[in-house]
């Protein structure tokens, strides 16, 4: 629907429903944001999916936008590999475009990710250090970047559960 087109939404209408009331930042996270998000608030409100659909659509959302106030948010609160934070975003509704636009834009350091991803596990469980690098390729680490994750806690005094094995 081009600008010249565009008209009010109807009070009532998934369109004028699908509105933001708050904006992101207020909320501190980001799930209003998700496009599947909105169009099941607004089916459970009682539209139909096609009226819910419009609704969304017709918001002319910046979903590049919305996809980089996500991943932001993400990395704000926790630590993820590029693969996990892309596939965390699609999970949420994103499609695979909107969200890897969303994850490169935060240019983000994915090894200090790794290394951050690594002392947490390392609070709640014991590993080797092949085990811990394992674990972080399982999460979507490249190979190095697990190395250096578990490097970069492989000297640090440990307090508390977790301990490096022999």
């Amino acid at each position: 629907m081009s600008d010249s087109n565009w008209e009010a939404p109807t009070p009532g209408t998934a369109a004028d429903t699908a509105k933001p009331h708050w904006s992101q930042r207020e909320l501190g996270w980001s799930q209003l944001a998700e496009p599947s998000w909105l169009i099941d608030q607004l089916e459970y409100e009682g539209f139909t999916t096609d009226d819910a659909t419009y609704g969304v659509d017709a918001q002319n959302a910046d979903w590049f936008a919305q996809a980089v106030l996500t991943a932001e948010s993400y990395l704000r609160h926790s630590s993820f590999s590029r693969s996990g934070l892309i596939d965390q975003l699609e999970f949420e509704g994103f499609s695979t475009e909107d969200a890897t636009y969303g994850v490169d834009a935060q240019n983000a350091d994915w090894f200090a990710q790794a290394a951050a991803t690594a002392e947490r596990y390392l609070d709640y469980s014991s590993f080797s250090r092949s085990e811990l690098i394992g674990q972080l390729e399982f999460e979507g680490f490249t190979s190095e970047q697990a190395v250096h994750g578990a490097d970069a806690v492989c000297g640090a005094v440990r307090r508390g559960p977790g301990r490096w094995s022999p």
